[in-house]
């Protein structure tokens, strides 16, 4: 009699348990960049508010390697229960599948949850070259096509890819220095020997408030608050809807229940309303943004589509 109480109390447990709403355990998050990463901590700092929202511990799982790609893998291998989720980025999921080839399609595999960050960019030099607006600069470069050069974390980043877009929207003709890294692209704008640079705001900021670099523009379509007396490049230049952002985000494998995308999404917005997380994405040169599963997979496809468009219209081939 005793065992059959006890069996019937823990069949009662475990009905209770599968009743509870989402999340009844810990969650996991895979962050396809090391440590540090913008990503990353745009990740983490979501990720904290949705263990306090839903009681839960959501644990940050670095998995860095191949641009983002071997974390994706892992997340769209993964069941989908909502227990796996992806901190998604622009880097993985737009970018390299239209430079080389991956294992996945993200608009198939991939179910959208949430934005939580854009991270804009900002267009620079250092002090000593002549032109002072983003007008003078264009107007310099198209004045002798290939004489100036600009740098770039690496063929195909995005911070690349949105010159390249620059490029062709005024005109310019202007000679491509690929670097590993932003950190050394950087330097040699600031030392003079590479004319102008588009980079992160967050990596750009401390520089151009140290006087390090000027900056002519910022790649969105709103002013960067990081920024705020730095004019956008569409309104400094007068180029009608270049709005250029790295987007950041969550996503889950493709089948998760709609009820459980919908459930962290509100977690998300939630969070993304509060104070002091868009306190903290402003340090980081980044900006709150929140979305519903039906936006960012819409912004999912139509990102695969635009970043393909500028890659192809500027015949950008990683060797």
């Amino acid at each position: 009699m005793r065992k059959t109480l006890f069996i019937a109390a823990t069949l009662l447990a475990a009905g209770v348990a599968h009743a509870q709403p989402y999340p009844n355990r810990p969650v996991k998050v895979v962050i396809p960049w090391p440590p540090g990463q913008a990503t990353d901590l745009a990740a983490r700092i979501i990720g904290q508010k949705l263990q306090e929202e839903f009681g839960q511990p959501f644990i940050m799982e670095n998995k860095p390697g191949a641009g983002g790609s071997i974390g994706s893998m892992d997340v769209i291998r993964a069941a989908p229960d909502g227990y796996t989720l992806l901190a998604a980025s622009s880097g993985p999921l737009s970018v390299k599948p239209n430079l080389e080839k991956v294992a996945y399609d993200a608009t198939k595999d991939l179910a959208g949850i949430s934005l939580t960050a854009l991270a804009p960019f900002a267009l620079v030099s250092a002090p000593s070259f002549a032109p002072n607006s983003a007008k003078d600069l264009v107007a310099l470069v198209k004045a002798s096509p290939d004489k100036y050069a600009f740098s770039s974390s690496g063929t195909g980043a995005t911070a690349h890819i949105f010159s390249e877009m620059l490029l062709t929207a005024t005109g310019m003709k202007a000679r491509h220095v690929p670097y590993k890294g932003s950190a050394p692209a950087l330097t040699d704008v600031m030392n003079g020997s590479i004319n102008f640079t588009i980079e992160t705001v967050a990596s750009v900021v401390g520089h151009i408030k140290n006087g390090r670099l000027k900056a002519f523009g910022v790649t969105t379509a709103k002013r960067s608050s990081a920024l705020p007396d730095v004019p956008t490049i569409e309104e400094a230049v007068g180029i009608k809807g270049y709005d250029n952002a790295a987007w950041i985000g969550y996503a889950a494998p493709a089948g998760t229940p709609k009820e459980i995308l919908d459930r962290i999404s509100a977690g998300i917005r939630k969070a993304s309303a509060m104070p002091d997380v868009k306190e903290r994405y402003l340090t980081l040169g980044m900006e709150t943004a929140a979305t519903t599963p039906a936006e960012l997979d819409g912004l999912m496809k139509s990102e695969l589509a635009r970043y393909g468009q500028a890659i192809k219209a500027a015949g950008i081939k990683i060797d």
